[in-house]
């Protein structure tokens, strides 16, 4: 039976929506798991450190693919262990830019897969948090350290939004549960209006975490995806991760069947959500315009 090893920065047990979604793929492809295919997680749980050492047991063992779903970590990382073993990513990046394809339609060499196109996200994000928090000037970002590819991108992205907007931005990391309380310590002292969460696998793990905290400490925050919305987060806006992730299953079936990496062309997301919690929001006494309600695609009572 094929192997294909599944790479995540993030913990298995909050993402197991997605990993659904990833098995939906597979099985869209012709593939069942257990059956005809067996897959293998390794959740980094934001140790992105680990990353050389996961690649090069992959590769040493000829897994068939290497799906590197909803991590540009991962993706970079499997890149440059292999030139031989398929790979499938979803990254938030331009995969031309970071080295993984030579184009979108003709990626060439060995990988293919999906940009969700988190960095143009980034910015309209940040411009729907101004439209519901206008009297807010002062936005914490919090980013991960460990995740290189987002700290390289996203203060860029941040930056030059928040300049357009006439909004000062706060840059904090955190890649550790304890260094994100201590992230919220310092986001008080700061006198922070609002928190902007740059996307990263291990924020995504820690959404209990990072939502109880928001709520405790009244901060009107966001992030790219709808799950810590529902947590308590006050909006989000970013692509349909579960659509990303069923997308990468359904290129990993394909190569399973004998498709080439070289003739998958890349994919960009066409789904996007932008999602309101109208119960924070009364809780921190914020009175939403009904325009940005009905521009929501989902408002949560």
């Amino acid at each position: 039976m094929p192997v294909v090893g599944f790479v995540n920065g993030g913990v298995a047990d909050a993402s197991a929506n997605r990993v659904a979604a990833f098995r939906k793929g597979l099985s869209e492809a012709g593939y069942a798991e257990g059956q005809n295919v067996l897959v293998e997680y390794h959740w980094l749980e934001g140790h992105y450190e680990r990353l050389p050492a996961v690649m090069a047991d992959l590769v040493r063992r000829r897994v068939a693919v290497i799906a590197a779903a909803g991590s540009t970590e991962a993706a970079r990382a499997a890149k440059t262990a292999t030139s031989t073993i398929p790979i499938v990513f979803g990254v938030a990046e331009d995969p031309v830019l970071l080295g993984i394809v030579a184009s979108l339609a003709r990626p060439g060499g060995n990988a293919t897969g999906i940009n969700f196109l988190a960095l143009e996200i980034d910015a309209k994000r940040l411009g729907l948090m101004h439209e519901l928090l206008p009297k807010a000037t002062r936005f914490a970002v919090l980013v991960n350290p460990g995740n290189v590819a987002s700290t390289e991108s996203t203060p860029k992205t941040v930056k030059e939004a928040a300049r357009a907007l006439g909004l000062e931005v706060l840059f904090f990391n955190a890649s550790t549960p304890r260094e994100i309380d201590a992230a919220f310590a310092a986001f008080g002292r700061e006198r922070a209006d609002a928190l902007f969460i740059a996307g990263d696998g291990f924020f995504y793990s820690r959404g209990v975490q990072l939502a109880t905290l928001a709520v405790r400490d009244r901060m009107p925050a966001s992030y790219a995806s709808r799950e810590m919305v529902e947590a308590g987060l006050l909006m989000s806006y970013g692509t349909v991760f579960a659509d990303m992730f069923r997308q990468v299953g359904i290129y990993t079936g394909n190569i399973l069947k004998g498709t080439k990496p070289a003739d998958l062309p890349v994919l960009q997301s066409t789904k996007f959500e932008f999602v309101i919690n109208q119960q924070t929001a009364r809780s921190l006494g914020l009175d939403i315009p009904a325009m940005l309600l009905a521009r929501a695609d989902e408002v949560i009572e």
